[in-house]
């Protein structure tokens, strides 16, 4: 009969081995709660609904415990948020998956991590009382958008709109819209419908997305240096966000709270109707927070060339996203 193996070490010295490692584990947890990692998430506007997973995250202590210090950087009018995340002024934003491509396109090395919302809110508000259901019978008026945007490039190119109806900059404002009663507005359908109804207004959403105009949004972004050299941080921040996405789903209450401490112009009741708007945007059916489908990818960055806003071949749309970092949870 054979001998057992011997053992290359003395058992005393394996013991020893494993009260190291068991030791230096206990270092390394030690330090993440002692020494947090700070991040800097750029948000692409005034805090809102639509930033709902990221507030939960921080609420709900989901970055913490990945050992995480995140600060959440409000956006605003004219402060673009790529261009901070591919110079590493942040080292992460959110931003639309459409703007995402014309970036990348124009050399900014910026890749989507998490989407958190799977349905673009994009929507064309109408009064109620105009009868206007499709933007074909868009006539006269105005209608209320930026032109920049590629969602206006889609429906200018849908849409062969008479010279009879003004297309004037959106101002960010309800108070046009409120005023004018032939008058359309560009609007994301968790907000601006909703603070217009709480003034008394009835209004009409047309969604984008059912027109056929549906990049992902609210998707949290980092750039191609911060990934090679910290892949880590990426996913913890990834893994994080998709929780905190997955807790606003489940109870916004307590994270609404937080997004009206920063944002006193959006009362609970708005915060809490949006939120509602919102979940179905964000976890379709057969969908799950977070995720990103290449093959939607594929189509948008055909899209934008169709559009004639990105040329053949000008980006790769498989390398504008990472799907390893995280799995939504089941």
């Amino acid at each position: 009969m054979r001998a057992p193996p011997r053992s290359f070490l003395p058992r005393e010295r394996i013991g020893a081995l494993v009260h190291l490692v068991v030791a230096c584990l206990l270092l390394v947890a030690c330090a993440r709660e002692q020494d947090p990692a700070k991040v800097r998430i750029a948000l692409n506007w005034f805090p809102e609904v639509e930033h709902g997973g990221y507030f939960a995250a921080l609420v709900h202590g989901y970055y913490k415990e990945e050992g995480l210090d995140v600060e959440l950087v409000s956006g605003r009018p004219e402060a673009p948020v790529l261009p901070q995340v591919a110079a590493g002024r942040v080292d992460f934003g959110v931003a639309d998956g459409s703007e995402i491509l014309l970036a990348r396109a124009q050399g900014a090395p910026v890749v989507a991590l998490v989407a958190g919302l799977q349905r673009s809110p994009r929507c064309i508000m109408v009064h109620e009382a105009s009868g206007i259901t499709d933007l074909a019978d868009l006539k006269s008026g105005s209608l209320h958008m930026s032109v920049r945007e590629p969602c206006a490039t889609f429906l200018r190119a849908r849409y062969q709109w008479p010279e009879t109806l003004q297309i004037v900059p959106y101002s960010g404002s309800v108070a046009p819209f409120l005023l004018d009663p032939r008058a359309a507005q560009q609007a994301y359908v968790f907000s601006e419908p909703i603070i217009a109804e709480a003034q008394g207004a009835k209004v009409r959403c047309i969604l984008l997305a059912d027109l056929g105009f549906n990049p992902y949004a609210s998707v949290l972004v980092t750039s191609e240096s911060l990934l090679a050299s910290r892949p880590e941080l990426a996913a913890r921040v990834a893994a994080a966000t998709v929780r905190g996405w997955e807790q606003y789903l489940r109870d916004p209450s307590a994270t609404n709270a937080e997004i009206r401490a920063r944002n006193t112009e959006l009362s609970p009741e708005v915060l809490a109707k949006g939120a509602t708007a919102l979940a179905p945007l964000a976890a379709p059916e057969g969908t799950k927070p977070g995720a990103m489908d290449p093959a939607r990818w594929k189509a948008l960055a055909d899209q934008l060339v169709e559009l004639g806003l990105l040329g053949p071949d000008a980006v790769d749309p498989a390398a504008a996203y990472r799907l390893d970092l995280v799995k939504p949870s089941e």
